[in-house]
């Protein structure tokens, strides 16, 4: 067998052979893209969270005193719970990826691969639902609708929907990491069912 420049083996019938050090090299940097993915769906997740969790106003509405948080809002509520478990959920997979890592193993366990892709794949459909129902709450609050005669909220309570909106625009970009992310989990679920996977024992 004949080594090319790339450190691919070729052999006699010219078809490409990868060994395992290729592999743990690729695997190595999908790990590291996974877990800067994670990191930043963590971070942004959370900050979502809190950002609308703990937004509050208070009106003066003919002497009576109206108070606007999210809980008035079941989209907004939706949308916190989602980046929360999204937040926990990363943080878990990203001590994996750490460890993963830490360990030098390569990832050809089928069960915990198709675990991880089922995960990632609910998170990310969770989380791009969540925000479509804000951003639709949002946009009734931002603009009302005459026809059902809801008035504009957003011009009665401004500081509590300048902040919703910043949770969701983090909302929005950590819902967008997940989907990446979960694109890499197919590949790293369906690159096992190739032909080029090597016999190595399962690890994490």
């Amino acid at each position: 067998m004949k080594m090319s420049h790339l450190g691919v083996g070729v052999s006699p019938g010219n078809v490409p052979v990868y060994h395992g050090s290729n592999i743990k090299v690729v695997d190595r940097r999908v790990r590291i893209t996974e877990l800067v993915l994670r990191c930043l769906i963590c971070g942004l997740g959370l900050v979502a969270a809190v950002l609308v969790g703990s937004d509050t106003q208070v009106k003066e509405i003919f002497s009576i005193q109206k108070k606007a948080k999210f809980t008035d809002m079941k989209a907004l509520v939706f949308l916190v719970v989602a980046n929360g478990l999204a937040a926990a959920y990363s943080l878990v997979q990203g001590l994996r990826c750490v460890v993963s890592m830490v360990r030098g193993s390569v990832l050809f366990n089928k069960p915990l691969a198709w675990a991880i892709f089922s995960g990632d794949q609910v998170m990310a459909y969770l989380m791009l639902a969540a925000v479509a129902a804000a951003l639709q709450s949002a946009m009734f609050s931002k603009i009302g609708e005459p026809e059902l005669q809801w008035m504009k909220i957003c011009n009665l309570y401004g500081k509590f929907c300048n902040q919703v909106g910043e949770g969701i625009a983090s909302a929005l970009f950590a819902s967008l990491s997940m989907v990446i992310l979960s694109g890499i989990s197919a590949f790293s679920l369906f690159r096992l069912y190739g032909g080029n996977k090597g016999k190595t024992s399962a690890g994490w």
